[in-house]
């Protein structure tokens, strides 16, 4: 548990594996939205046996941090999941949940006290755990076909700057140029690009395709997400996968 986040409280969860990690198995951080109406509605489902469902860390309405299950045991918020070859990230993953009603709910920003927060708490997870920068990921980056969350609202630039996880390198100018432009490629190029990077495209449906690059669209180009292959999404992906480490 972290010793030196503020004001951190605890309501401990039921939804776990009884059989503790070890430390060096934790590889991955990833960050969801609560989708709920209010922080008691989400701490209730929570911490509810029958929910089946959990978190390492809640951040609430107002930016207080609550531990629900600790470090060392597989919290239950990841579900079926993939990131670079790797199932079931519950098994080596830290899940924080964020509050925000989400997508069915009226989704809001983030309030700043709530990012202020999640910074905090992460770069501690980061160096206590040696967790890689291209390893800190949204819910929909690991389940694209069933979930939405953090969100488009989610501030991945902010946390990018401040070491948390990745951006691209398109500039302003660059990506308003090419953003909605056709490109002489064929899809299935730009998904494996995708694949490379880390998604998990198993699938020809177009409509799963879709939501595939409406995920990578949410994180990567929240101004436009249409689930077109553009000029814009293929320089994003480019840029990406040369400075992945």
């Amino acid at each position: 548990m972290p010793n030196n986040v503020e004001k951190m409280s605890t309501n401990y969860s039921p939804n776990f594996d009884l059989v503790k990690r070890s430390k060096k198995n934790i590889k991955y951080l990833i960050f969801h939205y609560t989708g709920m109406e209010s922080d008691k509605l989400a701490i209730g489902k929570l911490t509810n046996f029958n929910s089946k469902v959990s978190c390492h860390y809640y951040i609430d309405k107002n930016g207080k941090l609550i531990q629900l299950v600790p470090d060392l045991y597989n919290a239950w918020h990841a579900g079926k999941s993939y990131w670079r070859g790797n199932k079931l990230l519950n098994n080596s993953s830290i899940g924080i949940e964020i509050s925000n009603p989400g997508h069915e709910g009226g989704y809001k920003d983030f309030k700043k006290k709530q990012i202020k927060c999640l910074i905090k708490i992460s770069k501690i997870l980061i160096k206590k755990y040696k967790i890689k920068k291209q390893n800190i990921l949204g819910h929909s980056d690991i389940s694209p076909l069933r979930k939405k969350d953090p969100g488009e609202k989610f501030p991945w630039k902010l946390l990018a700057n401040k070491k948390i996880g990745v951006w691209h390198k398109l500039n302003f100018r660059e990506s308003n140029k090419l953003r909605g432009k056709e490109i002489n490629i064929e899809n299935i190029f730009f998904l494996k690009k995708l694949n490379k990077f880390g998604y998990f495209i198993n699938t020809s449906k177009k409509n799963e395709l879709k939501k595939i690059v409406i995920s990578f669209q949410r994180r990567f180009r929240p101004e436009l997400i249409d689930g077109k292959i553009d000029k814009e999404c293929f320089e994003i992906i480019k840029t990406l996968i040369s400075s992945k480490k």
